[in-house]
Formats: structure tokens, sequence, C-alpha cells
């Protein structure tokens, strides 16, 4: 049976954890230097508390998190300093994109769909800029709606981010599904009543189906695209 209704036709994709292996959470661990232990930021902090939000609540969510004596007054210098580490890291060449994530979006692009990209992230435009499909095409050049590193009022797992994208595509939020690696992005994805398709690529798949994805996988590669042309959600062999 299939996992969504069939009436998708657009698609939304976050950037980190989605479709490119970035050094965000490198970043928040690195720049706990002189804050608290680096080796208390684990994983499963970074995924459950601060993966998907806007830089200044996950900063603050982190710190939380780890029990942080005086959170409120260490989050914007915390914030800070992970930003001129992610840039330091950028400027060294530190991302990587998913070849699996790159395959995809080329088939859904082939499909005609209109394809947007979504992110809290005021660098995810930086980090994809040098990216291209294997058709050669540059992969900001697919998305015909770009709404990453906007200010707005609520972060994830608000829909708005998503609900704009969708505006911004001509289509409505019901047309689409919304590739997530986050619990945030899974939860803001059904708050504005679209597809959610999680990516765990941390081991993260009970997070992803908690926040009530549509469908969970650990490959994009796993994503049947002959029931996505006819506009559902599911994996290949359901």
């Amino acid at each position: 049976m299939p996992i969504a209704a069939p009436a998708l036709c657009a698609g939304i994709f976050d950037v980190d954890g989605v479709l490119l292996a970035s050094p965000h959470e490198q970043a928040w661990r690195d720049a706990l230097a002189g804050i608290a232990d680096p080796a208390g930021f684990t994983t499963a902090i970074y995924q459950a508390e601060v993966a998907g939000k806007p830089r200044a609540a996950g900063a603050l969510a982190a710190l939380k998190a780890m029990s942080v004596a005086e959170p409120e007054s260490k989050a914007a210098a915390y914030a800070e300093a992970k930003q001129a580490r992610l840039e330091g890291l950028i400027a060294e060449g530190a991302v990587k994109a998913f070849p699996d994530a790159l395959r995809f979006v080329q088939a859904v692009y082939e499909m005609g769909w209109p394809l947007g990209v979504a992110s809290s992230s005021k660098n995810a435009n930086a980090m994809m800029k040098p990216i291209r499909l294997a058709s050669g095409v540059r992969l900001l050049d697919v998305f015909r709606a770009n709404v990453c590193g906007r200010d707005l009022a609520h972060g994830k797992p608000d829909p708005a981010l998503f609900l704009i994208t969708a505006s911004e595509l001509k289509v409505e939020p019901s047309d689409c599904f919304v590739a997530e690696d986050a619990p945030a992005g899974i939860e803001a994805a059904r708050a504005g009543g679209m597809a959610a398709l999680g990516v765990a690529r941390l081991h993260d798949g009970r997070l992803l189906r908690d926040a009530k994805a549509d469908l969970v996988v650990t490959n994009l590669g796993d994503v049947d695209l002959e029931a996505l042309r006819t506009g559902r959600l599911r994996r290949v062999g359901a």
C-alpha cells in the first residue's frame, strides 16, 4: 500500500544531512572549546536538539541538553564561535555531497517536477555552490525556489520555511514531499500538510519515525522512483 496520498508532484529538500555531508556537527562540537567539554556534544544531541534549527536556537538547545550552567548567557558566544568554525571548515573543503542524493535529485528533476531547497542555515548556498549533478547541471540550478537562510520569526518545527517554499514553487503544500534528516524538519513538514521523507543517515530512524515521517530510508536510492512518478511515496520493493 502507498504511504502517502497519490497527489505528490513537487519536492522540497533540506541541505545538511540530506544533500550534503556538511561539517555543521563538527563545527558545533569544535566551537564548545572554552565553553564546555566538546566530547559531551554527541550525534544524538545534534540530531535531536540542534539539526534543522536556526543557529541561536540550536546553540541554546545544545547547551541545555548538555546541562551547561547558565546556558542563556553563553548561547550567543557559542553560536558565533560555531559560525566562525563552520566558515573555516567550508574554506578547507570539508563539504561533500551524498552521491545517492545527487542521483535522486537528478531523477526527480528529470521528471519535470518543481523542486525547492529549504534550510535554516545561512551557509547552505555557499556549501552547495560548487556541487554538480552527473549531468553537469549545477545543483543550485535545479531548484526553482531557494529559501535557504531566510530570516523567519520561527524556525523548524514551525512549518513557515516549507510553506514559503511551496508558495514560491506555486504548488499546494499537499503536493509536496519534504526530504529531511532531522526530527524538527519532519515535524515542520507534517505541520505544513506535506509528506515527510525521513533520511536516516545516522542510524536515527526511530527519531524520524517518532516525528511521524511518512517514509524513512537510510539512502535515497531506496525511494521507489516509479511509484513517485505517479505521486506515491514508498520504498523500493514495498
